[in-house]
């Protein structure tokens, strides 16, 4: 398939469609699907609010929320011109897990009638994924929708990235013989991504005093440069306490991990990082074009190296998460999506890397991979029961197996399309 993107995207005028998951022999069907027939699944739901999971799809439906403020690395380009990238969200949806999602863009920008849009919405869907809204506003946002909602809430920029990133992480981890508790790390940006990050491993049992967030202006700390927004404030007064200030040469100095999510351009050069210990990790997760590049890394000495980009080994990307938590998390019918749930997932992507062998070119599975989104998914309802946020009883065999079962049935309605595309 060589084709101008832009192109393949006019020739086909976006990438999902609503299609029929039912038979439909004949007119007959009618009466079965629609009215008279449908009454009675309208009647049982009145009687049995719950049965509104066993007779519609509401219990497999995501909305993709944004307000397109901040898409790709495009910036604010509004919800319309977001429209083609949260419709590429709904496909790896389908693809990797087999959820149905809709790409929901909201023309406004306030966080309360963005909310009150969202609640509305509850009746017909069974989460919500957050994606692309502007720093820091977003977390406001993503907070607010959380205390309103009892289904999986999913800030993707936010926890998404910081999920697999923290996977790629165990597994660097591993091929340079160092632990998770004893590396220092340093956070290069301090936006959704880099503060989603931070948090995570602080849940992963990273100590304050192992971290330390750069920004453009400086080394994150607290009572001296706490940043100008309630974001950097948190993050400095929960890293970074002994106080360490100065740029990006001076955090580096002695750490072994730096995480990069900053501003795509590859900006960043050799000699900036030469302070790092031995074997240094770097992750540079900025698209197009990583903060470093990978020659560059190679050069300053990194062991291993990571990026956003499909084209060079370990690609940290955000679909070998999200797909398999949601299947996860709307097979349990969970209340929200906890750090445990979050902390499993990262635990079954590394598995699987750790299963398939680790070299440092392979510190994470790729996203061809089929076994991330039934791995990830068990993982997380697993995790949602233990911790009581299951509203029904699963198990983790019966999870992986509905995901591989739902991703095989869709994969044959992609072959049908590739074929009638090849001929």
């Amino acid at each position: 398939m060589q084709e101008d993107p832009l192109e393949l995207h006019k020739r086909f005028r976006g990438k999902i469609q609503i299609a029929s998951k039912v038979p439909f022999p004949g007119h007959p069907y009618l009466a079965w699907y629609y009215t008279p027939g449908v009454a009675e699944a309208c009647r049982e739901v009145c009687r049995r609010p719950d049965a509104v999971y066993e007779t519609t799809n509401k219990g497999n439906v995501v909305a993709i929320v944004t307000d397109g403020t901040r898409i790709l690395g495009l910036g604010d380009i509004g919800p319309e011109a977001g429209l083609p990238v949260m419709e590429g969200k709904a496909l790896l949806f389908k693809l990797f897990a087999g959820v149905d999602a809709l790409p929901i863009c909201l023309d406004t920008k306030d966080n309360d009638e963005i909310a009150r849009t969202v609640r509305c919405l509850a009746p017909c869907i069974g989460g919500v994924c957050l994606e692309d809204v502007e720093t820091p506003r977003c977390f406001a946002l993503f907070d607010k929708l959380q205390a309103q909602a009892d289904y999986p809430m999913w800030h993707d920029d936010r926890q998404g990235t910081a999920l697999v990133v923290l996977a790629a992480l165990y597994g660097a981890l591993e091929v340079v013989g160092k632990r998770i508790e004893d590396v220092s790390i340093v956070m290069l940006g301090s936006g959704s991504a880099g503060g989603g990050i931070v948090e995570l491993l602080l849940d992963a049992g990273v100590s304050p005093d192992q971290l330390i967030v750069c920004r453009s202006k400086g080394i994150l700390c607290r009572d001296l440069n706490e940043g100008d927004n309630e974001v950097h404030q948190a993050l400095a007064r929960c890293t970074n306490p002994q106080k360490r200030t100065g740029e990006l040469r001076d955090a580096l100095d002695g750490a072994e991990v730096l995480i990069a999510a900053s501003r795509p351009g590859g900006w960043l050069g050799a000699e900036v990082l030469r302070g790092m210990a031995s074997d240094p990790i770097v992750f540079s997760l900025s698209n197009p074009d990583p903060e470093i590049l990978p020659e560059t890394a190679a050069e300053a000495g990194a062991a291993v190296y990571a990026t956003g980009r499909s084209d060079m080994p370990n690609q940290a990307n955000n679909v070998l998460g999200f797909p398999g938590v949601f299947r996860g998390a709307l097979d349990a019918r969970a209340t929200g999506i906890n750090r445990e749930m979050v902390l499993a997932a990262a635990e079954a992507i590394a598995g699987l890397a750790r299963e398939r062998g680790l070299t440092a070119d392979y510190i994470i599975p790729p996203v061809t991979d089929t076994e991330v989104s039934p791995r990830v998914a068990a993982a997380v309802a697993q995790a949602a029961s233990e911790t009581g946020i299951a509203r029904v009883p699963v198990t983790p065999e019966e999870v992986a197996d509905k995901t591989r079962s739902m991703v095989a049935e869709h994969q044959k309605i992609v072959d049908l399309l590739n074929s009638q595309y090849e001929s």
